[in-house]
């Protein structure tokens, strides 16, 4: 018991300290990419800028509106924070405190929770604003939800396993890689929109909606929402190196490509954010899981 609160509290920090310094990392890659430098005043090359950022959100005075639901308001931060760290309990190392069975199960879970907080947020902010760009992150992280899903089963079928260490392990072989291909590209699309990221960051339209959701938080409101976001992203890039490889050490250019996509591609459009889920996504992901069941059920 000890040794499983130990080790919790010690991924969960380490987990901090990562999602600090990947803010880091994606304001200097923005920095490079779009040919200017990004923090590079405070220490050497600007490392401890995730550090003083963290203090000037966490000293600032808490505001809330006066219309605001003030519980739900004040609880929804800190309740989106703790689903994103539970989601690291099933991190895939080899000293492993617990061993969870079901864990991909868990996830599934722990992702569709995660849909309610950002509806709570918008709903106690008791703004227009807040409210329209919670139902429209909302509807974009269902939608995409049930392809993802269907894709995680893809793999399921293929392990007969729901453990993410005996997935990731049973990813070696080359027929199964050469099987994950086709899915990549529609894995890291998905990835992409349930986590709210460019071009799909569309919680946050500049010009109807300010910054969604989350544009009544700020303080130390903001600095949970926040982790709890980038966290996610981290998150979901270790689960497409589960998935698609059978190293851990990928999940970092994974995480890159996100920094990449938000530099470099443009906002989409809404509506057809909404069609390519429900009419490009779904059909194909149904498709390729019924031609799979099909095959195992004949072999």
């Amino acid at each position: 018991m000890i040794q499983h609160l130990i080790s919790t509290f010690i991924t969960y920090l380490l987990i901090l300290l990562g999602v600090a310094f990947f803010t880091l990392l994606e304001r200097k890659a923005l920095g490079y990419f779009q040919i200017r430098k990004g923090p590079n005043k405070l220490g050497i090359i600007g490392i401890p800028q995730p550090l003083a950022d963290a203090l000037k959100l966490f000293v600032k005075e808490w505001v809330t509106p006066t219309s605001s639901n003030y519980l739900p308001f004040a609880l929804t931060p800190s309740v989106m924070l703790i689903l994103a760290l539970s989601m690291w309990q099933l991190f895939p190392s080899f000293m492993l405190s617990s061993h969870l069975t079901l864990g991909v199960l868990l996830f599934l879970c722990i992702s569709s929770l995660a849909v309610y907080t950002t509806l709570m947020a918008g709903w106690a902010s008791n703004s227009k604003y807040a409210l329209l760009g919670a139902i429209r992150a909302m509807a974009q992280t269902i939608s995409y939800e049930v392809t993802m899903t269907l894709i995680i089963m893809f793999f399921l079928f293929l392990s007969m396993q729901m453990d993410i260490v005996t997935i990731r392990l049973m990813n070696t072989s080359t027929w199964a890689s050469a099987l994950f291909l086709p899915l990549s590209a529609m894995w890291l699309a998905v990835i992409l929109a349930e986590t709210n990221r460019a071009p799909f960051d569309f919680a946050e339209g500049e010009s109807e909606l300010v910054s969604g959701f989350n544009i009544e938080y700020g303080g130390a409101g903001f600095a949970f929402l926040f982790m709890a976001e980038y966290s996610n992203i981290l998150m979901m890039s270790l689960m497409t190196s589960c998935l698609l490889t059978s190293t851990l050490i990928m999940s970092v250019p994974v995480a890159v490509i996100f920094l990449w996509a938000r530099a470099t591609l443009p906002r989409y459009r809404y509506d057809l954010l909404m069609a390519m889920a429900w009419k490009s996504f779904l059909p194909l992901s149904l498709s390729i899981l019924m031609a799979l069941s099909s095959l195992l059920f004949l072999l």
